[in-house]
């Protein structure tokens, strides 16, 4: 199945069908399309795989898929033109640019977390690069999973975009065959087998993975307002199941206090007083991630630090927005990427002790700070590699399309959105034309000390070499 549509695709890529910008443009106005006149069926779908609420479904999903078809329509014709650069003198006469050559068929596998954003988003940067794609939606989110599958081939060129649905074995089956590129959202423990599977072939990959993303609270802030910012960042993205919610808080033994506070206070007023009753929040998205949760909750080095929180209730699938306070740093709670709504808090003397701590790990897909310290924020913004840094806020750098989207070391590699993911599905094809004229004869055998001279002062732009480099070399050279 899957080398048989692999091979379809490749055969239609071969027609050249991909490549024209109108054939482009009307993919995108079809995945618009889809998203727009879709709209209600998409929030049901990942209703049923998340409970999750309707404004999240339609403000971290719908409208970003909307807001990337249109960003892509609008700067296709610009992408696609080739790019003037410099010819050289070595060249001379001649003209040189650079073309975004479409990569052929390429492979898109997602993510459970944001199933329809997460599918969609990277085939619209494949589309508008020219490529023909076969999407592979995540199983564990099956009701987006099967919507995609009926509504794509509806709004799209089905001869050049094909869904494959399927779990572990169907995806092997995908992963065994030969790409022009592979595109996967997910963990890196998968991550590294899509490399591994994608070294046969020498297959190009974008891997967009996860990790611990630090939140770093100086005790100079507005607490109500940074408590706010985390808390939407954290819980109001799935119940934190997102690769950009901050995983866990470092702030000052001092200010520690006062941030809990306000995260109570904000989380009150957010989910009430019976959070796991609350539409506003997603549940876990099976009882497996429930389990794993709990387990890390349950650990006996972690049980006692719970300082607000901690309900579950396994039949709904759902956890309580749960802070922490002074876990271990040896607990799995921070060894592990929690993904679910555990925040624990990790208190320090001074603020600038969290860059060790921070650098001790592995690098996040985002880094996050709140100071008033512009100081302290040029230090954090060049002392902490991470995928992203946000000064002041969480998760917001998702909506900027002018920014790259991407991590760095175990938390990533590449980067689309935007221009970003035309880029990321486009070879960058240098060209370089010539006319008959301008022979030198210094380029050519057989080479003399009269030659040599001649080439070196054309390197180093001397005008009378140029002059004689084209005129021919003088005589007996």
């Amino acid at each position: 199945m899957a080398a048989a549509a692999a091979e379809q695709l490749r055969e239609s890529f071969s027609t050249g069908r991909t490549r024209p910008a109108a054939w482009r443009e009307a993919q995108l106005r079809g995945v618009l399309r889809m998203a727009t006149e879709m709209e209600t069926e998409i929030c049901d779908a990942l209703h049923a795989d998340l409970a999750k609420p309707r404004t999240e479904s339609y403000v971290q999903e719908i409208s970003q898929v909307k807001s990337s078809c249109k960003f892509a329509l609008k700067n296709l014709k610009k992408w696609m033109k080739p790019q003037k650069v410099s010819a050289g003198v070595l060249t001379f006469p001649s003209t040189a640019r650079i073309a975004a050559e479409p990569l052929g068929v390429v492979l898109v596998i997602s993510a459970w977390n944001y199933p329809f954003l997460l599918s969609v988003d990277p085939v619209i940067g494949a589309i508008a690069a020219g490529n023909a794609v076969v999407l592979k939606p995540s199983e564990i989110a099956p009701a987006t999973s099967a919507l995609l599958a009926d509504l794509l081939p509806r709004f799209v060129d089905g001869s050049c975009i094909k869904v494959a649905e399927g779990g572990v074995p169907e995806t092997t089956a995908l992963l065994e065959q030969k790409w022009g590129k592979i595109f996967y959202t997910g963990n890196g423990k998968v991550g590294r087998i899509v490399l591994s599977l994608a070294a046969k072939h020498l297959t190009p990959v974008v891997l967009e993975l996860g990790g611990k993303c630090p939140v770093v609270v100086d005790s100079n802030v507005d607490a109500h307002v940074a408590a706010k910012r985390i808390a939407v960042g954290k819980w109001g993205c799935n119940n934190g199941q997102a690769c950009v919610a901050p995983d866990f808080i470092i702030t000052t033994n001092s200010f520690a206090p006062k941030l809990v506070e306000s995260l109570e206070k904000v989380l009150l007023k957010f989910y009430g007083k019976d959070p796991l009753q609350s539409p506003d929040l997603s549940q876990i998205v099976n009882s497996n991630h429930f389990n794993r949760l709990s387990r890390l909750m349950d650990e006996e080095m972690v049980s006692d630090k719970v300082v607000f929180g901690g309900q579950r209730d396994e039949l709904q699938l759902k956890i309580s927005p749960t802070l922490l306070l002074d876990v271990p740093l040896d607990s799995a709670i921070m060894k592990e990427e929690i993904f679910g709504p555990l925040l624990p808090i990790i208190t320090v003397d001074k603020i600038h002790e969290s860059f060790a701590l921070i650098n001790s790990m592995t690098k996040p897909l985002a880094a996050y700070l709140f100071t008033k310290d512009s100081t302290l924020q040029d230090q954090f913004e060049n002392g902490i590699s991470a995928g992203a840094t946000i000064i002041n806020d969480t998760s917001i750098h998702l909506t900027n399309l002018h920014l790259p989207f991407g991590g760095v070391g175990e938390s990533g590699m590449g980067a689309y959105h935007g221009t970003f993911s035309f880029e990321a599905f486009s070879h960058k094809k240098a060209i370089l034309a010539r006319c008959f004229i301008g022979e030198t004869k210094a380029r050519y055998p057989p080479y003399t000390p009269e030659k040599l001279k001649i080439v070196k002062g054309v390197l180093k732009g001397n005008l009378l070499a140029m002059i004689q480099a084209i005129s021919g070399c003088p005589r007996g050279a």
